[in-house]
C-alpha cells in the first residue's frame, strides 16, 4: 500500500516515561488505549509500553477481546458493557465499570455462575453530568454491593469536566472536593485499600502529581505526544517534553499541469488561477482525512507546505505542488507529522476543521496499516 501510518517507538516510550518522572513513584499509571489506541493503533501501542505501564483501559468488549491476546495486566474497561456481554467480559478479566444497583447484580449474578470473583470500579459523576453516578446515591450502592459476594470493589474514580481551564479553577475544585467526600464515604461505609483516581492528561500536569491521595493517573492523550490543549503548553514550563508518535504518510500517485481556468475537484469549488503543476494524493474523508479541510488544508511534500485544491473526495485529494522542485510520481507526500523542518500537528489540522486534536488521530481509519518505527 502507498500509505503508512508510522509510529515512533521512541517517542512512545519517552511520552509515558516523562509522565512517570512527573508523577513520582506512588502513583501509577493506566494507559488509555480505546479508540484503537486514539487512532494509533492498538496492537502496535500496546506491544510498546506494556513493559512501561501498570494497567490498561478500553472502553467497549471488543476492545477487551482484543487487548487481552496482547497482555496480562488488569484491564479497565470504561464504557457500558451490555448484558449479553457480561460473561465474555467476566471470563477476559475485565474490571467492569458500575454505577448503578441492576449492573452490581447481574455482574454478581454471572460471577458465581462462573466460579469467579469479578472486580468493578465505581463511577462518580462528580459535576461531569455524564456517566456515573450521583454522590446522593453511593450509600445505596455501597448497601447492594455489600450482598454481591462475588464482587470486590477495585476502585472508586470520577473525570474532570474543564481541567485545562487554568485562569479558573473553580469548577475543578468543586468536583475534586466532592469526589473527596464520596471515597471518604466509601471507607466509613467499609471499603478500604481502593484505588483513586480523578485525573486524565491534563490532571496530571496540572494538579494530581501534588495530591498524595490518589493512586493512579489515567493517561491518555499525552501518551501520543499531543497536549489536551495546547493554551495548556503555552502555560505551562514544567520540563515536560510530550514528542508526537504518529506520522501518517502516503504517497503520489500522479503529477501533471494543468492550464489557467481549469476547475480542481468536485462542486467546482477551486478554478487554477494560472498553469499549475498539481499532485493526485490517495488520501480522502473515508480514510479520516477530513472533507472540511477541502480548500484549506495543507500536506507535505519534499518538506514544503501543499496547499489542498477543490474538495477532499472519498478516497483522494489534489494538492498544488507548482513550487517543489523535481516532484515525482510515489514521492513521500505527509498529511500528518513532520517532513524535514515542516511540520503539520494534530492541533493544526484541528483548528482549520473546527474540533480537537483528539478527534482528528482517533478518526484515521483503522483499515490503513500501521508500522512501528
Amino acid at each position: 500500500m502507498h500509505t503508512r501510518i508510522k509510529l515512533s517507538k521512541e517517542n512512545l516510550i519517552n511520552n509515558i516515561r516523562t509522565f512517570r518522572k512527573h508523577i513520582g513513584g506512588r502513583k501509577k499509571i493506566i494507559s488509555i488505549v480505546k479508540a484503537n489506541a486514539y487512532g494509533h493503533g492498538l496492537k502496535e501501542v500496546v506491544n510498546v509500553i506494556d513493559r512501561d505501564t501498570d494497567t490498561f483501559a478500553v472502553d467497549d468488549i471488543q476492545e477487551l477481546e482484543e487487548l487481552r491476546k496482547l497482555t496480562r495486566k488488569d484491564i479497565y474497561m470504561l464504557g457500558y458493557v451490555s448484558q449479553e456481554d457480561v460473561v465474555s467480559a467476566l471470563k477476559h478479566k475485565g474490571v467492569l465499570v458500575v454505577f448503578d444497583e441492576a449492573s452490581l447484580k447481574r455482574i454478581n449474578a454471572e460471577a458465581a455462575r462462573l466460579h469467579i470473583q469479578a472486580q468493578v470500579n465505581i463511577k462518580i459523576d462528580a459535576l461531569l453530568g455524564r456517566q456515573g453516578i450521583l454522590m446522593d446515591d453511593v450509600p445505596k450502592l455501597l448497601d447492594q454491593l455489600k450482598t454481591c459476594p462475588n464482587i470486590s470493589l477495585k476502585g472508586v474514580y470520577t473525570h474532570f469536566s474543564n481541567i485545562e481551564d487554568t485562569r479558573d479553577f473553580s469548577h475543578a475544585q468543586k468536583q475534586i472536593d466532592l469526589y473527596k467526600k464520596t471515597c471518604d464515604m466509601v471507607s466509613k461505609t467499609g471499603f478500604q485499600n481502593i484505588e483513586k483516581h480523578i485525573s486524565s492528561t491534563a490532571g496530571i500536569l496540572l494538579y494530581d502529581h501534588t495530591e498524595p491521595m490518589y493512586t493512579h493517573v489515567r493517561l491518555g492523550i499525552g501518551l501520543y505526544g499531543i497536549w489536551p490543549d495546547m493554551s495548556l503548553k503555552e502555560r505551562m514550563n514544567n520540563g515536560i517534553d510530550l514528542k508526537p508518535v504518529l506520522r501518517w504518510a502516503t504517497s503520489i500517485v500522479q503529477v501533471k499541469q494543468v492550464p489557467v481556468g481549469y476547475p480542481i475537484g468536485y462542486g467546482l469549488t477551486y478554478i487554477t488561477p494560472k498553469k499549475m503543476t498539481v499532485a493526485v494524493v490517495p488520501q480522502g474523508y473515508s480514510d479520516g482525512y477530513d472533507r472540511k479541510l477541502s480548500n484549506r488544508g495543507e500536506v507535505l511534500i519534499g518538506g514544503k507546505r501543499c496547499p489542498i485544491l477543490g474538495r477532499v473526495a472519498m478516497n483522494m485529494c489534489v494538492v498544488d505542488v507548482s513550487h517543489v522542485h523535481g516532484v515525482m510520481l510515489e514521492d513521500e507526500v505527509i498529511l500528518l507529522g513532520k517532513q524535514e523542518d515542516e511540520e503539520i500537528t494534530a492541533w493544526e489540522i484541528a483548528d482549520k476543521i473546527g474540533t480537537i486534536a483528539y478527534e482528528v488521530v482517533a478518526r484515521i481509519s483503522p483499515l490503513l496499516p500501521r508500522v512501528v518505527v
